[in-house]
């Protein structure tokens, strides 16, 4: 599966953005969909994933806030960000699962995307 992800730029605190993330090669609707993030001199985290029948799961950092969500038909998934604050300020990063999860239930990616870059602004 190769992934391109777009969407980021630089946003006002309080403000929105949505992510994209096409998709191609295999058969999209057969990988859970998952966002990570990777701020300045942290380690990456998970964000938000999408299972094929639309089941979502987030970090407890964006829920009610982020919402991710895919479109079989175009292999495509999206996270809609509002409600920004300066420390969602990341590299956000597309990735695709098999249906796999470390032991915290963090899902497991097999394919990455290149990242986008966030940044919000106080």
């Amino acid at each position: 599966v190769q992934l391109q992800a777009s969407g980021g730029g630089l946003v006002q605190a309080g403000g929105s953005l949505r992510l994209s993330c096409a998709a191609s090669g295999r058969t999209f609707s057969g990988y859970r969909m998952d966002w990570f993030r990777q701020a300045p001199g942290k380690e990456r985290e998970f964000v938000a994933s999408v299972s094929r029948g639309s089941w979502t799961q987030y970090a407890d950092s964006v829920k009610g806030r982020f919402t991710i969500s895919r479109d079989n038909a175009k292999n495509t998934v999206y996270l809609q960000m509002n409600s920004l604050k300066p420390e969602d300020t990341a590299v956000y990063y597309c990735a695709a699962d098999a249906y796999t999860s470390t032991p915290s239930g963090t899902p497991k990616p097999d394919y990455w995307g290149q990242g986008t870059l966030v940044t919000v602004s106080s």
